[in-house]
């Protein structure tokens, strides 16, 4: 019997350098969320950013409502809606709408907000992003499943506020809560009984944290009366793969130093060495990155699985190290040789040929037989004497006379 599929998919921020066409780069992600649907991905998230030049889409749901006119069955998510920027229920009435206009394959990632500089320019406080999250949260479960709310915050007051549509996903579009290393989103996952986006799994912090929050979404579920589930949860990483891992590090020199100084200098996590040692050798010996072979990727997959204790989906982090044809080269590797391994594709057709590699000889003894009994019926209606001698030669039954004789 097939057992459950781990699903695939990206987590597209999106990340461009400040030396291309803004629009062409917009493009091309939706470019890239279509080779994913014609490959068989399972979703893509798509992320908000307002700042810093570099992670382009102000609006997913926008982004959303375009892609999904282009692609037929990939879902699509938020990856992620920063709460604290949005009226709760504006936000709602988008999301529900889209997964109206979308026919359910809308997601609903949320998070507090990643660039402090979006804050700033809104006057948000940082320190009170986490908490305002919390309490946007609190009101889009229940308006997303239909319900009538009323809330007054510091920043919002809903009034018997409820969504004009009921909505198209029962109970309600899927949600999932942003997870690095602190507790808050697996707290999050946990009161509500949501999905889980473990950004940074690959991370050294993200990494350790892994089965840390798991246990605590759990344990808040329990204590709210909720339930998590391990399928609902997504890890995401960084992968390049091609033929061979020599091709792979060759490909990445195309765009890696520049995310790498995004990553440096602005957004200002520790993602590169500083010692002067290659990058590459620097991604791969920490586990941070995959930079290799479907056989690397199997592996990194596997590693996670083991960290985690189990999860429902992979998430590649969308990270244009490479040029567009090698990008999509890797994810057709994926597609081609990772998917299978975690979703048992082959198993069937794997036990078809060792039972017919096993059974041969019974078969093919059988098929002699049924191709000999055809002659002898053959040569009886027709006898040997009005059967030309090629044929007879064909059969095995005689010699093809010399030409000269």
């Amino acid at each position: 019997m097939a057992g459950q599929k781990l699903r695939f998919g990206a987590f597209i921020a999106p990340f461009h350098p400040l030396n291309e066409n803004p629009t062409l780069s917009l493009e091309r992600d939706i470019e890239l969320i279509q080779h994913m649907d014609r490959l068989g991905y399972d979703e893509a998230w798509i992320g908000e950013h307002h700042s810093a030049g570099y992670e382009l889409i102000a609006s997913p749901e926008v982004f959303i409502a375009t892609v999904a006119e282009r692609t037929k069955h990939i879902k699509l998510g938020t990856g992620v809606s920063s709460l604290p920027y949005h009226h709760p229920l504006m936000l709602a009435d988008r999301i529900n709408q889209l997964d109206h206009i979308t026919r359910g394959r809308v997601m609903f990632g949320v998070g507090p907000g990643a660039l402090p500089s979006d804050a700033f320019m809104m006057g948000i406080e940082v320190a009170k992003q986490r908490d305002m999250m919390d309490e946007a949260l609190d009101v889009l479960v229940p308006l997303l499943r239909g319900e009538t709310v009323t809330k007054k915050t510091d920043w919002f007051t809903l009034n018997n506020a409820r969504l004009q549509m009921t909505p198209y996903s029962r109970p309600s579009v899927e949600i999932a809560v942003a997870s690095q290393v602190s507790p808050t989103g697996a707290n999050a996952a946990g009161k509500h009984g949501l999905g889980l986006l473990s950004i940074g799994a690959t991370s050294a912090g993200g990494f350790n944290a892994l089965a840390t929050n798991w246990a605590i979404s759990e344990d808040t579920a329990k204590d709210n009366g909720k339930t998590v589930d391990r399928n609902a949860w997504r890890l995401v990483g960084p992968v390049h793969i091609a033929e061979t891992r020599e091709k792979a590090r060759e490909n990445v020199r195309f765009g890696l130093e520049k995310w790498l100084f995004y990553f440096r200098e602005v957004a200002a996590l520790p993602l590169a060495p500083t010692d002067g040692t290659d990058p590459v050798d620097a991604l791969i010996a920490s586990g941070m990155a995959v930079v290799g072979t479907p056989d690397d990727a199997i592996a990194q997959i596997e590693r996670l699985q083991t960290q985690s204790g189990g999860f429902g989906a992979f998430l590649q982090l969308a990270h244009n190290w490479a040029d567009f044809e090698n990008t999509k080269k890797s994810y057709e590797l994926m597609a081609r040789y990772v998917f299978p391994k975690f979703q048992g594709l082959n198993e069937n057709r794997d036990a078809s040929l060792n039972w017919a590699k096993d059974n041969r000889e019974t078969f093919m003894g059988q098929a002699m037989m049924a191709v000999g009994t055809r002659v002898a019926q053959h040569i009886e209606k027709k006898g040997t004497e009005n059967i030309r001698p090629e044929i007879l030669e064909a059969m095995g039954l005689g010699k093809k006379p010399d030409a000269a004789q």
